[in-house]
């Protein structure tokens, strides 16, 4: 499905998931493409992270709304299930409270028995919560998929429809009660805000649709790790005649008037354009590589920006076997948690903890008899610049004391034989992510749809923004989108037809025939 666009050049300032996206969009519909990396591999937030014989996953762990990377890679003439090893997980995760812990699965029948044997009576209000959203999903999916580049968007018979799920007041965590009495449960199908790096108490009730999702289409690893997305997709865009290029970080984006001419490197080399495509992050692109022609740091700081997260990446000579692939364990006391992380002050005592144990799934991440847990806690960003260089060891001890007081790893310090620590201070200087807000803006009402920064940049004609601070928002299902959302807006740029590509509407409308 070659066009014959060579002469027109793309470059894309970024190699993770969503400018690798785009890259292979816009090169299989036969852009010439060239593809800026300031790292010495591809997939940023979403890279491998090596740790002698082990790897990791740096940022995502998991994959769901998995239909939207099958489109994406069909985009690109591509069967992702020929091109990588994607696994379901049942049970997805295991969520503990103190003493309780509850298994989730996409099966909506064991589910139900699951709730009913842990919370007893509440089984009921989890079939409501799935008839309701199977509703509710149908009318909000179209209007994140489509951009909103002009205010006239905003009155589109799509985002109209969805007014009253997306103009409400309410936050997710208001919303669950209708569902749930025990506030555990309400948990269950609100922990996924923190993907948007946000509190179910602030976060808005349209965001329900996340655990929907999970919980109807499942979460899926991929074997050898969530990195190998990043990898595949510099591949196949390779393969399509794109030029990735490492170790070349961009020094600004060259503007003229309302348009890009293309990039200059930290090198000096200039490469020019018909478009650039920007994947770096958000905050920290629009500081500072547009010349002034973008956002003052004192303009930015005033948005509203997501938390941070303490990474620790530990490579171990045993394998927990009885310990799940995902684990939740919840702070004591979470709203105080949640709340001391979204104040941006305080770095919390009583924290939150992810552990991922993929060992368990995967044999391609670890040495024989060995195993990789990834544990992640979400704390401040560094709106306030704290202190982190002085705190991390302390911090670190703190975090497995409470992983083998809470899990079946007791002693997981004694196996330790690769370990690799990401602070709040190496987001921000390291992956240059700004404040150290590892999931971009905050998915607030006053920074969404047409409120949030556009796919096409404002005030020019050939700038694409991709990545979690453009829409649709952070997570990789809606950074896979904006990358499609901007591919086809240059594309509509150039006057290029190219083919819908659509796998959700029948999924999301069983049994009625796709319209």
């Amino acid at each position: 499905m070659q066009h014959n666009n060579n002469s027109r050049h793309v470059v894309v300032v970024g190699a993770g998931p969503g400018g690798l996206t785009s890259a292979m969009i816009l090169a299989h519909r036969g852009f010439r493409v060239t593809v800026v990396e300031k790292g010495d591999r591809v997939g940023g937030r979403n890279a491998e992270l090596r740790a002698g014989d082990y790897s990791f996953d740096t940022g995502p762990t998991f994959l769901h709304q998995r239909f939207t990377l099958d489109e994406v890679f069909a985009e690109a003439g591509r069967d992702l299930d020929e091109e990588l090893d994607l696994v379901l997980l049942d049970p997805m995760t295991r969520l503990s409270w103190g003493e309780k812990s509850l298994e989730t699965s996409c099966d909506a029948g064991k589910m139900a028995e699951e709730i009913e044997r842990k919370f007893p009576g509440e089984s009921a209000g989890f079939e409501r919560f799935m008839r309701d959203h199977e509703a509710k999903l149908r009318v909000l999916f179209p209007c994140l998929q489509k951009p909103y580049t002009r205010a006239v968007d905003l009155v589109s018979p799509k985002l109209l429809r969805a007014l009253p799920y997306v103009a409400t007041g309410d936050s997710v965590f208001k919303l669950l009660e209708r569902y749930f009495t025990d506030e555990r449960l309400r948990l269950a199908f609100t922990f996924q805000s923190k993907y948007l790096g946000m509190s179910p108490w602030k976060c808005p009730a349209l965001f329900s649709i996340l655990a929907y999702l999970e919980y109807q289409f499942g979460v899926y690893h991929v074997q050898g790790g969530l990195c190998q997305i990043s990898e595949k997709m510099a591949e196949v865009a390779a393969a399509d005649g794109a030029e990735v290029r490492l170790d070349s970080p961009v020094e600004e984006v060259l503007t003229a008037g309302r348009t890009t001419a293309g990039v200059r490197l930290s090198s000096g080399e200039v490469i020019k354009a018909d478009a650039v495509v920007i994947n770096a992050d958000y905050g920290a692109a629009v500081t500072q590589l547009l010349n002034g022609k973008g956002v003052s740091d004192r303009k930015m700081r005033r948005k509203g920006f997501s938390c941070s997260t303490f990474m620790l990446y530990l490579g171990l000579d045993k394998i927990y076997e009885d310990e799940p692939h995902h684990h939740i364990l919840f702070a004591d006391d979470y709203r105080r948690n949640i709340t001391e992380v979204q104040n941006e002050k305080d770095v919390s005592e009583d924290m939150s903890i992810y552990v991922r144990n993929s060992s368990v799934t995967d044999p391609h991440v670890a040495p024989a008899g060995g195993s990789g847990i990834y544990v992640l806690v979400p704390t401040i960003n560094l709106r306030h610049g704290a202190d982190w260089d002085a705190t991390q060891q302390e911090y670190r001890d703190r975090i497995l004391q409470r992983i083998e007081e809470r899990t079946g790893m007791k002693d997981l310090r004694d196996h330790i034989v690769e370990e690799r620590l990401v602070s709040p201070r190496h987001w921000k200087d390291d992956y240059s992510v700004y404040l150290g807000a590892t999931f971009n803006l905050k998915h607030t009402l006053n920074q969404l749809l047409y409120l949030r920064p556009h796919n096409r940049y404002r005030n020019f004609k050939n700038l694409y923004l991709v990545g979690g601070g453009t829409h649709p928002g952070s997570g990789l299902p809606t950074i896979y989108e904006s990358g499609r959302i901007s591919s086809n807006l240059v594309c509509e740029q150039f006057g290029q037809k190219f083919p819908q590509i659509d796998f959700a509407t029948p999924l999301l409308n069983p049994g009625k025939d796709a319209q």
